[in-house]
């Protein structure tokens, strides 16, 4: 599904469909949702359809590529924030001075971009088949407004359903004298590297613990084969920079 594709299209992604057709010398883009139609004791009638347009827009071009790619988890339904916190539904523990690896998973966001006269791609409509919460990170007056995901903890690259969910390896350095217990981790999405493959989406990111109430998440390149291709960074894409790109956590683990 995560590919480039030329116009016209058509597309089928479960239940949401995506099209480009053309229109005089301009080109169509539409999102839309078909469902059965019901009567009022709920009832499917005659087997047809009704759709619930979710997006449509005009592009001012008579010929493009669009690509459809994951990416950073944070803009729907509206980028409130660029922090990704993610809840570990077991809590883990490790040592002073040492380092491990776990798997969690975050949510997947797709963005639809397409590709201009001079060659750049240009977003023009996301969506996601995750469900989207958000949480607050710290006090309600200092605090981080975050998108929230909780996670199981595994000890190895987890199955996952890649239109819904990735995952992330984390090494967990401990560089304090004590003995910590994590609970949940924040990212920064401007530092994000999303990765995927036909059944597999995926990042590399760190968390170091400096005590029990600091810690710093990054991202690093993932160690690819040519089965694994890279999206496509939103920020890069809007031509933004920016100069901090690690995840402060200040109000604990």
């Amino acid at each position: 599904m995560y590919n480039i594709y030329h116009t016209p299209l058509n597309l089928e992604i479960e239940d949401t469909f995506i099209t480009v057709e053309k229109q005089d010398d301009n080109l169509l883009y539409r999102r839309f949702f078909r469902e059965e139609e019901k009567n009022n004791d709920n009832l499917i009638v005659n087997n047809s359809f009704k759709e619930k347009e979710l997006a449509e827009i005009l592009l001012l071009n008579d010929d493009c590529d669009i690509l459809i790619t994951p990416i950073e988890p944070v803009n729907i339904p509206k980028p409130l924030s660029s922090f990704l916190l993610i809840e570990f539904n077991c809590p883990v523990i490790i040592g002073p001075g040492e380092k491990k690896k776990i798997y969690i998973t975050f949510p997947v966001e797709i963005g639809v971009f397409f590709k201009n006269r001079e060659g750049d791609y240009e977003i023009i409509d996301m969506f996601t088949f995750s469900k989207v919460k958000f949480t607050l990170y710290g006090s309600h007056t200092h605090g981080l407004i975050c998108k929230y995901w909780a996670s199981d903890v595994f000890t190895n690259p987890p199955e996952t359903d890649i239109l819904r969910e990735g995952y992330i390896e984390l090494d967990i350095i401990n560089d304090s004298s004590s003995m910590m217990q994590i609970e949940k981790t924040v990212f920064n999405a401007y530092g994000m590297k999303i990765y995927y493959g036909d059944k597999r989406l995926a990042m590399k990111a760190s968390l170091r613990i400096i005590n029990k109430l600091l810690a710093e998440t990054d991202f690093s390149t993932y160690p690819t084969t040519s089965r694994f291709k890279r999206s496509m960074e939103l920020y890069t894409s809007r031509k933004l920079t920016f100069s901090r790109t690690k995840g402060i956590m200040e109000f604990g683990l």
